[in-house]
Formats: structure tokens, C-alpha cells, sequence
């Protein structure tokens, strides 16, 4: 019935080489997942391999993507209704203009933001000395300030300018995160009609 005999013991594997068998590949294992897995998933290189591969660039580009997508939602949590009613953000209020000079650390980020109503516009030009940062133009609505609309957003970004008209009632501004391996100081210039111009974090 079988087209092979069925092996004695003595063709069995020992104990011995079954113990071996299994540290060489756990140790195999443990090659792939730091020279390669943490390099192409997490952008964690301990051994060099994993650049040299090419590998880890893949894993900082990822975790760098993943961060920015997810940035404007570690602002600290939004101010009791009580601070921020809609009705403080009034289209009758007079054209402002306000600058702000920040610095950003390796890997930090902050957020400026204005109280804008619907339809009212500002102006803005920012800059990034030392540097580029990446950045999101973003808003949450006075109805829903765990809401974040992005309204434009780039990496690797020496500056922007332009004019915004808010689409709706609520809080308008911009992140930044340093990803370089330096200090970059941004400022940042604003002119129209908002109020409350204050860095969140």
C-alpha cells in the first residue's frame, strides 16, 4: 500500500538536531526581521542592512505618511464649548494681522489656528528657515471640533502663501512637523477677517 517503507527509529531525527533545527531558525527569522522587516515596515535600521537595501527608506516614508495623515488629531483636546462659540467668530469684524515665529526640534510639531465664519477669507504667508516641513492647511467646524477637514497639505515644504475663504464656521489653520535632523524656524504672517489667532500646541 505504501510506495515507501516507514523509517526506523534510528532514521528518526535526534533530539539534538531537532534543537538545532529550531534555534537555526529562530535565528533566520531573527536575521529577516531586523535586517529586513523593521527597515520596510518601521524605518528601524539597527544593522546598516536594511539602507543599504534600500529597505529603510520604504519604512520612512511610511511611518513619515502615516504621521502626517494622523497629526492634526494629537492637538491638545478642543477648549469647552463655553471658549469658542460660534457666535465670537463675527463677519462683522475688522481686517487683522498677525505674525508668529516658531521653532521646531527634529520631530516636533505645532499648530496655529484662527476662528473664521463661513465665507470670511484671510491671506497667509509662512516660511521655513533651516528646513522643510511638512504641513496641513485644516479646519474643524464650531459643530464638531473632533472634525478635521484638510484643505491643503504637502511634505517637504520651504513655504506657501495664498488666500482662504473658510467653508464653513469654525477653527482654520496650520501643522507643521519637522522630520529633518535640525532645528527649522517657521513664520508665519496672516492678514483678514478672523479672530483668535493663538498656537495650540
Amino acid at each position: 500500500m505504501y510506495n515507501s517503507d516507514m523509517p526506523n527509529r534510528a532514521q528518526l531525527p535526534s533530539t539534538a538536531q531537532l534543537v538545532r533545527s529550531t534555534i537555526l531558525a529562530i535565528g533566520i527569522a531573527g536575521v529577516v526581521l531586523v535586517g529586513a522587516v523593521l527597515p520596510a515596515e518601521y524605518g528601524l535600521d539597527p544593522t546598516g542592512v536594511g539602507r543599504a537595501l534600500g529597505l529603510t527608506q520604504m519604512g520612512e516614508i511610511k511611518a513619515q505618511a502615516e504621521a502626517e495623515t494622523t497629526a492634526p488629531s494629537t492637538s491638545p483636546a478642543p477648549a469647552p464649548a463655553a471658549e469658542t462659540p460660534p457666535a465670537q467668530a463675527r463677519p462683522d469684524l475688522a481686517a487683522m494681522t498677525d505674525t508668529i515665529t516658531i521653532t521646531l526640534a527634529p520631530n516636533e510639531g505645532t499648530e496655529v489656528k484662527v476662528e473664521m465664519v463661513k465665507g470670511a477669507a484671510l491671506t497667509y504667508e509662512w516660511s521655513a528657515e533651516g528646513g522643510v516641513v511638512n504641513y496641513d492647511l485644516h479646519g474643524e467646524p464650531f459643530t464638531d471640533l473632533n472634525a478635521v477637514v484638510s484643505h491643503k497639505a504637502a511634505k517637504g515644504a520651504a513655504g506657501d502663501s495664498g488666500a482662504f475663504e473658510a467653508p464653513f464656521d469654525g477653527r482654520h489653520g496650520w501643522f507643521w512637523r519637522n522630520r529633518g535632523t535640525g532645528p527649522v524656524t517657521i513664520t508665519l504672517k496672516v492678514k483678514g477677517r478672523y479672530q483668535n489667532f493663538k498656537r495650540l500646541m
